[in-house]
C-alpha cells in the first residue's frame, strides 16, 4: 500500500542554464529518445520567452513561438537543469524551491531490498527528474537517514529512502539493495514517469556507505555516488568509474578516517572526478542528523554530476577550504565529467 503525503517549500524561479555538451550527446545517445528531449527543449524555451514576455504577440495571434537562438542554445547545451540559479543560501537551506510529496512503498510489495519512502518534487511542469537510493548503516533503519529525503528532493530530485532486508546486512548486499531500489523506483514505482533512467545516483550511511561503493563498481553507468562515513572491509576502488564524494568525519572511531574514507578516496582512478570531505567537530553518526555542511556539497556533488548542472561548479571548486565544519577537502579540479 502507498500512502501520499505533500510537503512545502521554499520559494524559487527558473534560471538560465549551463553548459556540458559532451557527457549530455552520450547520455542521449544512450537513452535513445530525441523526440522527449526535442519537446522538453520547446516546453522549456517557451516557458523562459513567456517569463521574458516574448510570447505577447503570439498569445494575440494565438500562434506559438518558437525559442529564441540564444534560449535554444543554453537549453540543447543543458535540458537536465532544475530549480532556480543556485546560491550559498539555496543549497545551505533546508528547503529547496521544489514543493515535495513523498509515497511510502511496503517492503511486502518489492523484492531485492526492503522498501522504503519515495521523496518527489510534486509539480511535472519542469519534465523528468533525476534520482537517487539511499541506504541506512549497520542496525539502522530507513528513518535514521529519512532527513534526506526531502532535503534534497526539494532541490529537484527523485529520492528513495530504504530498508534493508535486514538490518545485519553487509556492504556488498547493501550495494545490491540499492540498485534493486532504483530499478523499481524506474521501473514498477508510482512515479516513474518522473524519472529520467539515464541519471541516477546512489548514497548510504556507515555499511551503506560501503554498498554505495559496491554499487557504483556493479553499475558504472551510475551518475553520483556519495558514502557518509561510509564502512566496509574492501578499502580499494580502482574499478569505480562513477563521480564519487567520499565523506568522512573527524571523530569517527566506528570506521575512522584513516582506515575507511581515505583510502576509499585515495584508492579511486586519479583520472576519475572525486573529492574527500571529512567533517570538523563530527562521529560515525552525524549523518543520521540534519546536517548543513554535508547537504550543502550533496546537493552540489548530485546536481553538478547527475543534472550535469555547472552552476554547482562554483561550490566544488576551487576546493572548499577548512573551516569551522570542514576538517579538510580534497578533489580533482576542474570536472571533466
Amino acid at each position: 500500500m502507498q500512502q501520499n503525503r505533500a510537503l512545502p517549500a521554499a520559494p524559487g524561479g527558473p534560471a538560465p542554464s549551463g553548459h556540458r555538451p559532451h557527457r549530455l550527446t552520450s547520455r542521449l545517445v544512450r537513452a535513445g529518445r530525441p523526440h522527449r528531449l526535442t519537446s522538453r527543449l520547446v516546453r522549456a524555451g517557451l516557458a523562459a520567452l513567456l517569463a521574458a514576455g516574448g510570447l505577447v504577440a503570439a498569445q494575440a495571434t494565438g500562434a506559438q513561438a518558437a525559442p529564441e537562438p540564444a534560449v535554444a542554445a543554453q537549453l540543447a547545451a543543458n535540458p537536465y537543469e532544475r530549480g532556480p540559479a543556485p546560491t550559498t543560501a539555496s543549497i545551505e537551506a533546508t528547503r529547496g524551491s521544489y514543493a515535495v510529496s513523498q509515497t511510502s512503498v511496503s517492503s511486502l510489495s518489492v523484492s531485492g531490498f526492503g522498501g522504503g519512502t519515495i521523496y518527489y518534487p510534486t509539480s511535472t511542469s519542469d519534465g523528468t527528474f533525476g534520482a537517487v537510493a539511499i541506504s541506512p548503516g549497520y542496525t539502522a533503519y530507513q528513518s535514521s537517514i529519512s532527513w534526506l529525503g526531502p532535503r534534497l528532493a526539494s532541490q529537484g530530485f527523485v529520492v528513495f529512502t530504504i530498508d534493508t532486508l535486514t538490518t545485519l546486512d553487509q556492504p556488498d548486499s547493501r550495494g545490491r539493495q540499492l540498485l534493486a531500489a532504483l530499478d523499481y523506483l524506474t521501473q514498477r514505482s508510482s512515479v516513474r514517469t518522473r524519472i529520467d533512467s539515464t541519471r541516477l545516483g546512489v548514497m548510504g550511511h556507515s555499511m551503506g556507505g560501503g554498498g554505495t561503493l559496491e554499487a557504483a563498481k556493479s553499475r558504472p553507468s551510475l551518475q553520483a555516488a556519495i558514502p557518509l562515513t561510509g564502512w566496509n572491509l574492501d578499502t580499494t576502488w580502482p574499478e569505480i568509474k562513477t563521480p564519487t564524494l567520499v565523506v568522512g568525519a573527524d571523530g569517527d572511531t566506528i570506521a575512522p578516517v584513516a582506515t575507511h574514507s581515505e583510502p576509499f578516496y585515495q584508492s579511486l582512478p586519479s583520472t576519475l572526478d572525486k573529492a574527500y570531505l571529512e567533517l570538523r567537530g563530527a562521529t560515525h553518526f552525524t549523518p543520521n542528523s540534519s546536517n548543513t555542511t554535508i547537504a550543502k556539497y550533496s546537493i552540489s556533488w548530485l546536481k553538478r554530476f547527475i543534472d550535469d548542472d555547472t552552476r554547482y561548479e562554483q561550490f566544488l571548486c576551487p576546493l572548499p577550504q577548512a573551516s569551522l565544519t570542514i576538517a579538510e577537502y580534497r578533489g580533482t579540479c576542474p570536472h571533466t565529467s
